[in-house]
């Protein structure tokens, strides 16, 4: 092979249409992303841009929208519990997952059904 895959560049979520207002409340005020500028060329097909360090979020406008249930991007996390209790403050479910050897680990929703996984590996 003459290819080399570097790292995901983003991950794009899908949304239903006129939700880019609860995306922002949910990754920015409570995850702490910071909201990116679309290209001017893609901002007419709705949705919004987040990063967090090198991680980026796409959340993308689908119709007619179905969340993503099984399907989901996992997030690596320094002091998941101090997040688990800040998810929960903000209503937000939590499910525990004990399943993966040496890792500590939760999924919970975006505000519209899909699918999260946070993690902190033990020995990390």
């Amino acid at each position: 092979m003459t290819f080399t895959i570097k790292a995901i560049d983003h991950i794009q979520i899908a949304a239903p249409k006129g939700s880019e207002d609860q995306a922002r409340h949910f990754y920015v005020k409570i995850l702490g992303f910071k909201e990116v500028e679309k290209p001017e060329t893609l901002s007419k097909n709705g949705g919004v841009w987040f990063a967090y360090g090198s991680v980026q979020i796409h959340i993308g406008i689908e119709e007619p929208f179905v969340p993503a249930k099984k399907a989901h991007p996992a997030f690596e996390i320094q002091n998941l519990e101090s997040l688990k209790q800040h998810l929960l403050n903000n209503n937000l479910n939590v499910i525990e997952d004990y399943n993966l050897l040496g890792a500590n680990r939760f999924y919970s929703n975006d505000p519209f059904g899909n699918r999260m996984e946070f993690l902190e590996w033990k020995n990390a």
